[in-house]
């Protein structure tokens, strides 16, 4: 779903030139995008992000489908990884010069919508688009103030993620599909020996703050965009989620703000029974080279009921693109079924358009295909879209590094909640 090596790229399909750097949109760029007058071929360019081969490869593929669907249309696409392509777009929306159909990750929007044209049911017949084809709830994720900037192309959700080989050598139940927190630390001592603990704690924003939502059945932002890291609900989920380490002993403190996926890359190397990530790395520990029988299920169950986010990404349509129509038309392509089978049969992510799901657990090999498929079913359930504010990038640089000296003591975590509240929530 996101961030990869920081190798760019960019390709022209009509001209099948080789893999390039990415770069802003020339003048000349975009008034090709706008389309010409007389029989020149419109001109659209797609913008992603993805660095990998793998990425890399899926944007190609991608653009092939929809290159062969709009045969008029000279489709480009230009990329970069994830940092530097929020990086780039900042800077191309200042100038005004965004690729007429640019990529956008839910956890953004609120930053970029406005470089974004707002999407009406005109413009999904023009793409040739049905709302109802899309998953429940996933509309959500590019939708701001009531207006949808985009249309998704996969979903994602949190899960918890374990090592069944530590469940079973030290005679603890696995998690179920209904369990609760008392459950979920239950799991953690019973799994902590002398050799290893039961849970890696995390910094990365979704991966520590997933339990403390569903604990408090609070988002840190509210539905009118206003941070709120100190509601006092949030703030005693997450001193709870610090007390993992502080006071239950269940977990280790991350040694440095530098190892940002610490909790995850411990789970993935057998050194923690459990860890919190996304549904977008399920068949990477599914496949652990370390060797141990993963297992994975939802969020637990606070006493506020069911609450995740639904995460994703998607396609939205600058507001500067010249040629809307055309560029509707490629849109449309992108999240056509060819291109929503390619990227659940690629098991790459998770797709938005529920006929093409089933295509995802297909992908994953038959000794976990199961299991994978009712941890997801599961995780989806009582999910809603993320609140977000347009402050909400600083938030996480700002949480990682004193996240670090919370687990280690030297920080309360109400402390931290209270003084990012006062820089970023006015």
């Amino acid at each position: 779903m996101k961030k990869s090596t920081r190798k760019v790229a960019a390709l022209s399909l009509a001209a099948m030139v080789a893999l390039g750097g990415i770069s802003a949109c020339s003048p000349s760029q975009k008034k090709d995008e706008g389309g010409s007058s007389g029989d020149a071929k419109a001109s659209i360019t797609w913008d992603m992000w993805g660095g990998s081969d793998d990425d890399l490869n899926w944007i190609k593929s991608t653009a092939e489908i929809a290159q062969k669907q709009n045969p008029d249309i000279e489709i480009k696409t230009q990329s970069a990884g994830w940092n530097d392509y929020f990086t780039k777009l900042t800077t191309n929306m200042s100038s005004g010069n965004l690729a007429c159909v640019t990529s956008m990750n839910s956890q953004r929007l609120s930053s970029f919508y406005q470089a974004l044209s707002p999407l009406t049911d005109e413009d999904l017949k023009i793409a040739g688009l049905d709302k109802a084809n899309f998953a429940e709830g996933s509309l959500d994720i590019l939708t701001h103030d009531g207006k949808l900037y985009g249309l998704p192309y996969d979903l994602a959700a949190m899960m918890v993620y374990y090592n069944k080989d530590m469940f079973e050598a030290t005679g603890t139940p696995t998690p179920s599909t209904d369990w609760n927190f008392d459950d979920f630390l239950a799991a953690a001592k019973g799994t902590t020996t002398d050799a290893h603990k039961g849970f890696g704690m995390a910094l990365g924003e979704f991966q520590w703050m997933a339990l403390p939502i569903a604990k408090s059945g609070t988002q840190p932002v509210d539905d009118k965009g206003v941070i709120q890291l100190d509601n006092p609900d949030f703030d005693a989920a997450a001193q709870w989620y610090a007390d993992l380490v502080l006071t239950e002993k269940v977990a280790d403190p991350v040694p440095s703000a530098s190892e940002a996926g610490w909790g995850e890359q411990q789970y993935g190397a057998g050194n923690v029974a459990m860890a919190v990530d996304g549904t977008w790395n399920a068949s990477g520990y599914y496949k652990n080279e370390a060797g141990f029988k993963a297992g994975a299920t939802r969020l637990p169950v606070g006493d506020k009921g069911e609450i995740g986010l639904v995460l994703g990404s998607g396609f939205g349509i600058s507001a500067t693109c010249e040629n809307r129509e055309a560029a509707l038309k490629v849109l449309g392509s992108l999240l056509s079924k060819e291109a929503q089978d390619l990227l659940g049969s690629t098991g790459r992510s998770y797709p938005a358009t529920t006929a093409s799901q089933s295509l995802f657990f297909e992908s994953l090999d038959a000794s976990y295909r199961d299991d994978a498929k009712s941890a997801f079913e599961a995780a989806f359930k009582g999910v809603q879209g993320q609140n977000t504010s347009a402050k909400w990038s600083q938030v996480d640089p700002f949480m990682q590094p004193n996240l670090v000296s919370i687990y280690t003591g030297q920080a309360k975590m109400s402390d931290v909640l209270q003084q990012a509240q006062k820089q970023f929530g006015s």
